[in-house]
């Protein structure tokens, strides 16, 4: 018995977004070719995988105590091949990281002067994203790694790993803001006022306290927003502090400061180029704290 990679990578991806045909899609291949390596993986493994009597195929048992451990073998050969491409050749021209406005690190800094050491002649490419829009650009091979506020759950074939250090969230609103003045504010008296929501571009919209919501996909968008008195926000301290020009005031509110937990994320589909094979080294051996 000898199943692929390739036929783990389609069976679990079929079960994440619930079809053979949204498998082909996420994997950019045919849907003839996905139903192929599930067949031939069942044949392989010589169990049915999917109950196929429905309008979508469905996990049988056996599949559903198969899927783990296919899971598994996924993430020891995104390790493998992470570690063949730090060892190898294969320098990309180009290496892009999806960061959080959350996200602020002495460490990460240190390990990108270490990185410009090593690859001086290499670009380097920021892009901002908060969320799933991260995982997008992650998925859709835009960016390479990502840093992301903590995500209850990730989609099969991203990896990915909580860091040592965490940031924290305040509820922001200008000086000149009704609410600047009131003291032991609580959930309920925010919402008589308008809210500065973060709302991603392929996230589910996030739950308002209030009825009146303004939103934008960028912190930084809803710190502007804030400082001109449009209503508050729950804002990254740090960003605040380093952006609020002594204009922003933060409140005392049951609930808040919020911890946010940041994750590091990359694919495991595609092998890493070697910067960052490099990068995504030196960030698990030095940053991470514990895998999730």
């Amino acid at each position: 018995m000898s199943a692929s990679i390739d036929a783990l990578q389609a069976f679990s991806t079929a079960v994440e977004t619930g079809s053979f045909s949204a498998a082909a899609r996420r994997l950019g291949k045919s849907q003839s070719t996905i139903s192929e390596a599930i067949a031939n993986l069942e044949i392989d493994l010589g169990v049915e995988l999917f109950n196929r009597a429905g309008r979508q195929p469905a996990l049988t048992s056996a599949g559903q105590q198969l899927l783990a451990q296919a899971r598994q073998v996924l993430q020891a050969s995104d390790g493998l091949n992470r570690l063949a491409s730090l060892l190898g050749g294969g320098l990309e021209p180009r290496l892009t990281l999806a960061l959080s406005e959350t996200f602020q690190s002495a460490p990460f800094e240190a390990v990108i002067r270490r990185f410009d050491e090593q690859f001086p002649e290499l670009e380097l490419e920021c892009l901002v994203a908060e969320k799933e829009d991260v995982i997008d650009l992650i998925q859709t091979d835009r960016a390479q790694l990502g840093f992301v506020s903590a995500l209850p759950a990730y989609p099969a074939g991203i990896g990915h790993r909580r860091l040592r250090e965490a940031s924290r969230s305040l509820v922001y609103v200008a000086r000149h803001h009704p609410l600047a003045a009131e003291t032991a504010l609580t959930p309920e008296r925010l919402a008589e006022h308008r809210e500065l929501r973060l709302n991603t571009y392929y996230g589910p919209p996030a739950p308002t306290i209030g009825t009146r919501c303004w939103s934008a996909p960028s912190y930084l968008l809803l710190l502007e927003m804030t400082k001109l008195g449009f209503g508050w926000a729950d804002l990254p301290e740090s960003l605040a502090n380093s952006f609020g020009g002594g204009e922003l005031q933060a409140l005392a509110v049951a609930g808040w400061p919020r911890r946010l937990e940041i994750d590091l994320v990359w694919s495991q589909r595609r092998a890493p180029g070697r910067a960052a094979a490099w990068m995504l080294d030196k960030l698990l051996s030095e940053e991470a704290h514990t895998a999730l």
